[in-house]
């Protein structure tokens, strides 16, 4: 059975001011998540899922989807604020989304087969698709056997602010922990540094130091236990306005309680996005070059 690719398009786009997710940044106006999807295709995914909000479905269907009409099967699920289990509500004065891992399981009742992650504003390279693809195509894949792609930290910058990231520790190519820092930056040396949220203390980073960016392979038990996470989740922080259900942390939780591994599959693959405005030229001329040297045709679709 191929995968399916679930991309995580619901992104309001705060930073960077707009529904970049829509953005064309290639030489024929092509979104980056073109390009995810064009190199899903060639690894071997057989469709492609998308969670976006109702608001701009309209857009999106024109904008993006029609693009693949005859190339791949492709489904769209929303993400709403309100989508919460039975016997919860929204507190008055929410308006941030729940996270990455409500975005996931808005997909419940589309996929019934092995699935990767993956956030619709970054960009992962074939590679990083080709070595995921492999992974979820073992016919001997048991549920609870999850994996990802582990990109260096140091390979996943940009210069013009602080990211996020879900830093790893591995063990034997195992994923052991992992840890959702924010505020990951360079310093005035160029030095890879974040602020631990617990004491606001700066610390460095390895470059060479695996992250997750949300390029995960899951098989449809991560449903589930995702349910059982967010519950807990809401007992605790839901009336935080801004608190988020991010995948790292129910990925964490379910390694520590020996329900699930993670293989960590290494790449050398340099990550690129538009988290800020400024990023977006850069975005722009390496995947002109990236035409230009034949890595991709004249025109993905």
């Amino acid at each position: 059975m191929k995968p399916t690719l679930l991309v995580l398009a619901a992104g309001m786009g705060s930073r960077y001011g707009g529904l970049k997710q829509l953005d064309g940044v290639g030489p024929h106006g092509e979104t980056i998540m073109d390009y995810s999807v064009y190199d899903a295709m060639q690894a071997g995914f057989g469709r492609v899922v998308f969670v976006i909000r109702r608001d701009f479905e309209d857009d999106f269907r024109k904008i993006v989807l029609s693009k693949y009409e005859n190339s791949i099967p492709v489904e769209v699920v929303f993400q709403s604020i309100d989508a919460l289990p039975e016997g919860y509500s929204v507190p008055e004065g929410r308006e941030k989304p729940w996270g990455t891992n409500h975005a996931i399981m808005m997909s419940a009742s589309a996929i019934n087969e092995p699935f990767a992650v993956i956030n619709a504003d970054d960009f992962y390279s074939r590679d990083a698709f080709d070595v995921i693809a492999r992974e979820l195509s073992r016919e001997d894949r048991k549920p609870g056997e999850y994996c990802m792609v582990g990109f260096r930290v140091g390979n996943t910058m940009t210069e013009n602010g602080s990211v996020s990231r879900g830093v790893c520790t591995t063990v034997n190519g195992k994923l052991t922990k992992v840890v959702e820092r924010r505020a990951i930056s360079y310093d005035d040396n160029n030095n890879v540094t974040y602020i631990d949220e617990a004491d606001n203390s700066v610390n460095t980073l390895d470059p060479e130091t695996p992250v997750s960016m949300n390029f995960w392979g899951l098989t449809p038990d991560y449903f589930d236990f995702s349910v059982r996470e967010f519950r807990r989740f809401l007992d605790k922080y839901r009336e935080t306005p801004k608190s988020e259900f991010f995948i790292p942390s129910v990925v964490d939780k379910l390694i520590r309680n020996g329900e699930a591994t993670v293989d960590v599959l290494d790449t050398n693959a340099r990550w690129f996005g538009v988290t800020y405005p400024q990023d977006r030229q850069k975005v722009v001329d390496k995947l002109a070059a990236l035409h230009a040297d034949g890595t991709y045709p004249e025109k993905l679709f």
